[in-house]
């Protein structure tokens, strides 16, 4: 068993349990007789390299504790992709640090980080276990059941596409459709989420826009029509990154991060959400809104999924004790054993898998016209979300003439 230093940190956008995972390490670490100090890195691996560590032992027990219901990413965070010339400071401050247990809670990208540090050091001599945790709000990442965030981000889409069809439905005589625009790129997870909002057929969402679909703008037009005539309104949730057939973003962005990622909202300039905005109204003249929260959906800690949490911070403990046990280039990864009762177990998945795969919704999630999603995917998120409220609703009995 390798005796040595560990350190940990967060990468690309937050989750409201990303902290419970880093508090997870952090327990997990302070236990361990072979891990004398656990750092953290302040910014994610672009800060490490600057030297920017953290002692996390030396903070104060009781804001350890409180950090596991903390939002945002406690320890800060990076979008940075590794270039060969990073390997060498990398190497550098391992060494530096005696630094043998390298672990980082983040995405698909986040994964390759690990994977690629740990050949590196593998081909350089030097003995360092790496560990990735999970994290996405867009449950788009490969090799497990579902991530970390994904719950709690569904929950919050869910809550708000209820709450504001509720407005949308008693406010049809001044606004006739409300959008919901949720973030991820190329899964449609989250926007799917919002059906658990529905419990009766007017309810919000009326359709639902997912990226493993391409958006046709004749249909969409003629489904939000076809509401209006049924319900005399129209609720649409979209994910921010659906496409034409093409491949063209609806929301026309061009702006690409650095690891060649399509950046939609506020960087691209305009968004899914104002696009479809535009068509409706200048085709049928109506008036309505949209609604692009944006990282909101990430940092929400008062919509925490409690389940979400429990998973996240399991995770991060896990991964402690899968290095422990000398196992490296792995993730953790959740396995769901039954859907009702929810039952879950922790496994692992191959970093280098991980780094290279997405997951999108599988196709018997989504209906066979494009705009909604099955039954199964009801069941699917169900647990993860956890039960909505249910809100008041008048019986609406009609005064008669002769009352």
């Amino acid at each position: 068993m390798l005796k040595g230093n560990a350190v940990i940190g967060q990468s690309g956008g937050p989750t409201t349990v990303i902290n419970a995972s880093l508090s997870g390490v952090i327990d997990r670490c302070l236990q361990a007789e072979p891990i004398a100090n656990v750092y953290g890195m302040r910014y994610g691996i672009e800060g490490f390299m600057s030297g920017n560590l953290i002692n996390l032992g030396r903070e104060d027990k009781a804001v350890l504790q409180s950090l596991r219901y903390a939002p945002s990413s406690a320890l800060g965070s990076c979008r940075h992709k590794l270039q060969q010339a990073d390997f060498g400071p990398v190497l550098e401050m391992l060494k530096k640090h005696h630094i043998r247990y390298f672990f980082l809670i983040g995405g698909n990208d986040t994964m390759d980080t690990i994977h690629r540090v740990e050949n590196y050091c593998r081909e350089k001599g030097y003995e360092l276990t790496g560990v990735g945790i999970p994290k996405t709000v867009d449950n788009d990442l490969f090799g497990t059941d579902h991530t970390p965030g994904f719950g709690s981000a569904g929950r919050y889409v869910a809550l708000s596409v209820k709450q504001a069809g509720m407005l949308a439905r008693d406010m049809k005589y001044v606004d006739q459709y409300v959008i919901f625009q949720t973030v991820g790129r190329s899964a449609g997870w989250l926007p799917a989420s919002s059906a658990l909002a529905k419990t009766a057929e007017d309810d919000a969402p009326h359709i639902i826009l997912m990226p493993e679909r391409p958006f046709e703008r004749d249909k969409f037009l003629a489904d939000v029509q076809s509401c209006y005539e049924r319900y005399g309104w129209s609720s649409i949730v979209c994910g921010e990154g659906i496409c034409y057939a093409d491949g063209t973003p609806v929301s026309a962005s061009t702006t690409a991060d650095k690891f060649s990622n399509v950046e939609f909202g506020a960087m691209g300039g305009t968004s899914a959400a104002l696009m479809l905005h535009r068509m409706i109204k200048e085709t049928f003249g109506w008036r309505g809104e949209f609604q692009v929260c944006e990282s909101l959906q990430m940092a929400a800690a008062d919509r925490t999924s409690p389940l979400d949490l429990e998973e996240a911070y399991a995770c991060g403990r896990r991964a402690v004790e899968l290095a422990l046990e000398g196992r490296s280039g792995v993730m953790v990864s959740i396995v769901r054993e039954s859907n009702d009762p929810y039952r879950w177990s922790l496994g692992t998945a191959p970093l280098a898998e991980v780094a290279l795969g997405e997951k999108p919704m599988p196709d018997e999630y989504i209906t066979p016209e494009g705009s909604f999603v099955t039954p199964a995917c009801i069941e699917y998120l169900k647990p993860l979300v956890g039960p909505l409220p249910e809100y008041a609703r008048l019986k609406g009995q009609v005064v008669l003439n002769d009352e």
